[in-house]
């Protein structure tokens, strides 16, 4: 076996039939793990998806959006019985080691060279343990180590007024400049709220941002964005919900359900939000509250979140 950082690896192996992946990212929640991956190619990328997803027990689901891979994983060990075209890659074993997360992957041929070869000069890699290189005929295997990190999605609604501005385009704004200050922004959604609500400034929609952080980072992401949207919000209404880990509880999404298809009130939401443990901000005013705690419970689901209940 051979240890090697990502700039060793791209040192040691400058060849025509290795792509290095863009980003690793590694999200852990007890024995559950979220796996994102930026792969080199974007629809090719949906073979590797397609094998890893029907071979790996290690892999509870899995769906890919362009050339981002997301797999939600739990810790264990289940070795892969590889067989070309059928079985030609996968996850063999999933393991939390103190601030470290290590995945191993094995493959056939391309899918080996994949495993870590690929893999091992992405961004956010710390190094892989190299056991076989792969391609031509051989297989590949290897165990790519990424920084442990925890999710954390951020609700966010009335940023905006009917005179001016556009809260998806603020939220977004907003996951850029926090990613400009170090922090890995992941993911922006649109939840389609009820239509016919009064208080709406047009489409009434609100919006989830999704990040992947340091433990002892979290504090500094909420402040930053609570900051951020003080200085740039248009609304006395604006608020935040914040949802950690890699779980949507029940309740949460039946709230937001709730809200897509009727009115919800502010006392209603902080109801919600006490009883479920979600801390609720009123970044400048209260009304926020109701579409940022709805955000969250669709976050993951974005074909339900776009939908429209009532189209009357």
């Amino acid at each position: 076996m051979e240890i090697l950082k990502p700039e060793q690896l791209k040192e040691k192996f400058n060849d025509p039939w290795v792509a290095p992946y863009e980003k690793i990212l590694t999200m852990v929640d007890g024995d559950k793990v979220e796996i994102v991956e930026y792969h080199p190619c974007i629809s090719g990328s949906h073979w590797l998806l397609n094998q890893y997803r029907n071979n790996s027990e290690l892999i509870d689901s899995a769906y890919r959006d362009g050339n981002k891979h997301v797999y939600s994983c739990h810790v264990g060990c289940a070795p892969l019985d590889l067989k070309a075209s059928f079985n030609a890659a996968g996850i063999d074993e999933i393991v939390i080691d103190g601030d470290e997360v290590k995945v191993t992957h094995a493959g056939l041929a391309g899918a080996g060279v994949g495993a870590g070869m690929c893999r091992g000069m992405g961004e956010g890699v710390k190094y892989v343990e190299l056991e076989e290189i792969g391609g031509g005929s051989k297989p590949g295997k290897a165990t790519v180590v990424t920084p442990k990190l925890e999710k954390v999605v951020i609700g966010i609604d009335d940023t905006d007024t009917k005179e001016e501005g556009a809260t998806w385009t603020m939220a977004h704004n907003v996951g850029m400049e926090l990613k400009s200050e170090g922090f890995e922004y992941i993911d922006h959604i649109i939840v389609q709220l009820y239509p016919h609500n009064p208080h709406k400034t047009q489409n009434c929609v609100s919006i989830a941002l999704t990040f992947a952080v340091e433990s002892e980072r979290k504090e500094e992401l909420i402040n930053r964005l609570v900051e951020i949207l003080k200085r740039d919000s248009l609304s006395d209404k604006t608020a935040i919900a914040i949802l950690e880990g890699l779980d949507i509880p029940e309740k949460l999404r039946e709230y937001s359900i709730a809200t897509k298809s009727g009115m919800m009130t502010v006392e209603k939401a902080e109801e919600v939000a006490e009883e479920l443990n979600i801390p609720l901000i009123a970044v400048t005013g209260e009304q926020g509250k109701v579409g940022a705690l709805a955000a969250l419970g669709l976050y993951n689901d974005v074909e339900e979140a776009v939908k429209v209940y009532d189209k009357k």
